[in-house]
């Protein structure tokens, strides 16, 4: 009996001397690639610039958007505008693009160390109204849209049209930086 569990034992020490260990790498990789989505609030995409007082021809009118864009960004980005033309058109007449300025501010939610542009005029041609260094998830940045003052818009009421309407499309773009 001795020599049969000497012979087991030697077996199976010799199986272990013999058993080769095998080790495999691997390469894991995190592959980042930049996302950027910007968001209209929907109940903003409608803005008016409404002239309804003498004042408001001297002055200029404003509209002011709290939280009109939201943006997602996974690094550092820019947003910027553009009209679809550049001239607003009703019939013959029309109003310079350039004779409205957007100004850009913080939101709810800000970037942290965004810069904002103020009174960028608007521009068939994509202007800059927010850079920022660093990214962020639904960070929040408010727009005011501001008409000309200076009686600019006073030969531009068409009789018989009440409002006068005078229309662009404007496209919002980010871009990683």
């Amino acid at each position: 009996m001795k020599k049969f569990i000497f012979t087991a034992l030697s077996l199976v020490g010799f199986a272990t001397v013999n058993a080769q260990q095998s080790a495999q790498a691997v390469t894991l990789n995190v592959r980042l690639k930049p996302i950027q989505t910007l968001v209209v609030n929907t109940a903003q995409k409608i803005v008016n610039l409404d002239y309804t007082t003498k004042d408001d021809y001297a002055n200029g009118v404003a509209s002011a958007n709290a939280d009109h864009l939201s943006v997602y960004s996974t690094g550092g980005f820019q947003v910027k505008v553009k009209s679809a033309t550049a001239a607003l058109q009703n019939g013959a007449k029309n109003i310079q693009a350039n004779t409205i300025q957007v100004k850009a501010s913080a939101g709810t939610d800000p970037v942290a160390g965004a810069q904002y542009a103020q009174g960028v005029q608007l521009s068939a041609n994509e202007t800059t109204l927010v850079t920022s260094t660093v990214g962020g998830v639904d960070k929040k940045i408010s727009i005011e849209y501001k008409g000309a003052g200076a009686n600019a818009y006073l030969d531009n009421y068409i009789a018989g049209q009440t409002p006068t309407v005078y229309t662009t499309e404007l496209t919002y773009t980010i871009i990683s930086q």
